[in-house]
């Protein structure tokens, strides 16, 4: 959340994160991340939308920063 931020605002945002992810349940947390990454959530916020621990989403970030390098080049 933003300094500017007013806390209703950041529910409601964290709220459409998560209705966004909703129908992606089988999908990995790279694939959530991914979408998320779309509304400038910190790791915090996007491992709190997706049940999952900050670290797990570092990674994922992580592998998503490093997949999309090795795609470019082939």
């Amino acid at each position: 959340m933003s300094e500017n931020e007013s806390p209703d605002f950041a529910s409601i945002r964290l709220m459409l994160a998560y209705l966004c992810i909703a129908t992606e349940k089988e999908a990995s947390l790279e694939r959530k991340v991914e979408i998320l990454n779309r509304f400038n959530l910190s790791t915090n916020e996007m491992a709190q939308v997706c049940n999952s621990k900050p670290q797990s989403v570092r990674n994922a970030v992580n592998a998503l920063k490093h997949g999309s390098k090795s795609k470019k080049k082939a």
